[in-house]
Protein backbone atom coordinates (compact mmCIF):
# COMPACT_ATOMS: atom_id res chain seq x y z
CA UNK A 1 0.00 0.00 0.00
CA UNK A 2 1.22 3.34 -0.52
CA UNK A 3 0.56 6.06 1.74
CA UNK A 4 0.27 10.01 1.40
CA UNK A 5 -0.24 12.58 3.48
CA UNK A 6 -0.71 16.75 3.04
CA UNK A 7 -2.07 19.68 4.80
CA UNK A 8 -5.16 21.50 3.55
CA UNK A 9 -5.05 24.36 6.12
CA UNK A 10 -5.73 22.75 8.88
CA UNK A 11 -6.97 19.21 8.00
CA UNK A 12 -4.12 16.44 7.32
CA UNK A 13 -5.18 14.48 4.19
CA UNK A 14 -3.91 11.07 4.22
CA UNK A 15 -3.97 9.17 1.21
CA UNK A 16 -4.27 5.45 1.19
CA UNK A 17 -3.94 3.16 -2.33
CA UNK A 18 -3.56 -0.26 -2.65
CA UNK A 19 -4.58 -3.12 -0.39
CA UNK A 20 -5.65 -2.00 3.10
CA UNK A 21 -5.04 -5.44 4.42
CA UNK A 22 -3.41 -7.08 7.48
CA UNK A 23 0.32 -6.54 5.90
CA UNK A 24 -0.21 -2.77 5.08
CA UNK A 25 -2.43 -1.94 8.39
CA UNK A 26 0.29 -1.96 10.45
CA UNK A 27 1.88 1.01 8.31
CA UNK A 28 -1.52 3.06 7.97
CA UNK A 29 -1.62 2.86 11.67
CA UNK A 30 1.85 4.58 12.18
CA UNK A 31 0.88 7.57 9.76
CA UNK A 32 -2.07 7.99 11.32
CA UNK A 33 -0.53 7.77 15.24
CA UNK A 34 2.02 10.34 13.96
CA UNK A 35 -0.47 12.72 12.59
CA UNK A 36 -2.32 12.26 16.26
CA UNK A 37 0.89 13.01 17.64
CA UNK A 38 1.62 15.87 15.99
CA UNK A 39 -1.40 17.40 16.92
CA UNK A 40 -3.60 16.65 14.01
CA UNK A 41 -7.48 16.71 15.06
CA UNK A 42 -8.69 16.74 11.86
CA UNK A 43 -8.20 14.11 9.72
CA UNK A 44 -9.93 13.74 6.25
CA UNK A 45 -8.42 9.55 4.87
CA UNK A 46 -8.86 9.12 0.83
CA UNK A 47 -9.26 5.99 -0.19
CA UNK A 48 -10.57 7.04 -3.65
CA UNK A 49 -7.07 4.71 -4.57
CA UNK A 50 -7.91 1.81 -2.44
CA UNK A 51 -8.90 -1.63 -3.95
CA UNK A 52 -9.68 -3.73 -1.16
CA UNK A 53 -10.11 -3.70 2.77
CA UNK A 54 -9.85 -5.86 5.41
CA UNK A 55 -10.87 -6.06 8.60
CA UNK A 56 -7.52 -5.52 9.72
CA UNK A 57 -7.95 -2.29 8.32
CA UNK A 58 -11.47 -1.31 9.67
CA UNK A 59 -9.83 -1.82 12.78
CA UNK A 60 -7.09 0.88 11.79
CA UNK A 61 -9.70 3.30 10.92
CA UNK A 62 -12.05 2.60 14.11
CA UNK A 63 -8.94 2.85 16.76
CA UNK A 64 -8.27 6.19 14.72
CA UNK A 65 -11.61 7.33 15.15
CA UNK A 66 -11.59 6.42 18.74
CA UNK A 67 -8.54 8.18 19.32
CA UNK A 68 -9.47 11.21 17.74
CA UNK A 69 -13.11 10.92 19.44
CA UNK A 70 -11.42 11.38 22.44
CA UNK A 71 -9.09 14.67 21.75
CA UNK A 72 -12.37 15.84 20.32
CA UNK A 73 -11.01 15.49 16.86
CA UNK A 74 -13.07 14.32 13.47
CA UNK A 75 -12.53 11.98 11.08
CA UNK A 76 -13.50 11.86 7.42
CA UNK A 77 -13.49 9.32 4.76
CA UNK A 78 -13.81 10.16 0.92
CA UNK A 79 -13.97 8.38 -2.23
CA UNK A 80 -15.24 4.56 -1.28
CA UNK A 81 -15.04 2.14 -4.23
CA UNK A 82 -18.02 0.62 -4.32
CA UNK A 83 -15.97 -2.99 -3.53
CA UNK A 84 -14.99 -1.07 -0.41
CA UNK A 85 -18.09 0.56 0.37
CA UNK A 86 -19.78 -2.44 0.44
CA UNK A 87 -17.70 -3.80 2.87
CA UNK A 88 -18.67 -1.04 5.35
CA UNK A 89 -21.39 -1.53 4.69
CA UNK A 90 -21.93 -5.29 5.84
CA UNK A 91 -19.90 -4.46 8.57
CA UNK A 92 -21.96 -1.34 9.86
CA UNK A 93 -19.40 1.16 9.54
CA UNK A 94 -21.74 3.26 7.39
CA UNK A 95 -23.31 4.49 10.61
CA UNK A 96 -19.95 5.29 12.46
CA UNK A 97 -17.92 6.84 9.66
CA UNK A 98 -18.70 9.94 8.14
CA UNK A 99 -18.42 9.07 4.13
CA UNK A 100 -18.16 11.34 1.20
CA UNK A 101 -17.76 11.02 -2.40
CA UNK A 102 -14.65 12.90 -3.31
CA UNK A 103 -11.57 14.83 -1.24
CA UNK A 104 -13.32 18.63 -1.91
CA UNK A 105 -16.78 17.60 -0.10
CA UNK A 106 -14.59 15.38 2.48
CA UNK A 107 -12.68 19.02 2.90
CA UNK A 108 -15.99 21.26 3.54
CA UNK A 109 -17.09 18.73 6.08
CA UNK A 110 -14.84 20.16 8.84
Amino acid sequence: MEISQNQKNDVTVVALAGRFDAQSAGNAEETLKKVLEADGTKILIDMSQVEYISSAGLRVLLSTAKKLAGVSGKLVLCGLKPYVREVFEVAGFTSIFMILPDEAQGLQAF
